[in-house]
């Protein structure tokens, strides 16, 4: 069978990749290589260089506070040299401006008008806590999954990863939002420039 590895940081992220595979790779098996933050990814970097070496690794991470992509991947590589089936991509600043940068469908989603998202969603220093501010403005149904409840100390509502994977699986399109972000543009380049690994 067919198939290639998915490595990302959460639940989210994953169900980003996998509509992203989806898109431009098409119906392929993927095998998730998830342990829930990035300090797992990294430090198994050398590991999915060797995997690489036979099937296709398309690593997802966030850049989150790093000051800029190639800074991060030089840190993250080190040593270890890139095959050309490992696929590191980064998320400026976080997956959820990914989300965001489908203005259409993510208004439509949250009950909120196109003019609350970001143009830029690759300009905001945090993603994450833009998207929960936009959300207290949604429809109930949506903003008591994503907003934390008043009095908790928590960044998120607690249906937060549900209700975003639920929108990515359903609605999000990548290429649509790849218009509104340049690392998401690039990104789906790659893997539809790395499919013929795949499908030749």
């Amino acid at each position: 069978m067919t198939f290639l590895y998915l490595a990302t940081e959460d639940a989210l992220s994953e169900a980003v990749g996998k509509k992203m595979i989806e898109a431009e790779i098409g119906n392929i098996a993927v095998q998730p290589l998830r342990r829930n933050g990035s300090g797992y990814l990294k430090s198994k970097m050398r590991d999915f260089a060797e995997i690489s070496a036979r099937n296709v690794v398309f690593l997802l991470t966030d850049l989150d506070s790093v000051n800029c992509a190639p800074q991060m991947k030089k840190d993250w590589f080190q040593a270890v040299v890139q095959p050309d089936k490992f696929l590191f991509r980064i998320a400026v600043r976080e997956t959820e401006s990914w989300l965001m940068a489908d203005r259409a469908h993510f208004s439509d989603f949250l009950g909120v008008t196109q003019n609350l998202l970001p143009r830029d969603p690759e300009t905001l220093a945090d993603p994450k806590a833009a998207l929960v501010n936009i959300a207290r403005k949604s429809k109930r149904e949506i903003r008591s999954d994503l907003v934390p409840g008043r009095g908790v100390r928590a960044k998120q509502g607690i249906g937060y990863n549900e209700v975003l994977c639920d929108f990515v699986e359903r609605i999000w399109d990548c290429r649509r939002a790849s218009h509104n972000s340049d690392s998401l543009r690039r990104a789906c380049q790659r893997l539809a420039e790395i499919a013929h690994h795949i499908t030749n």
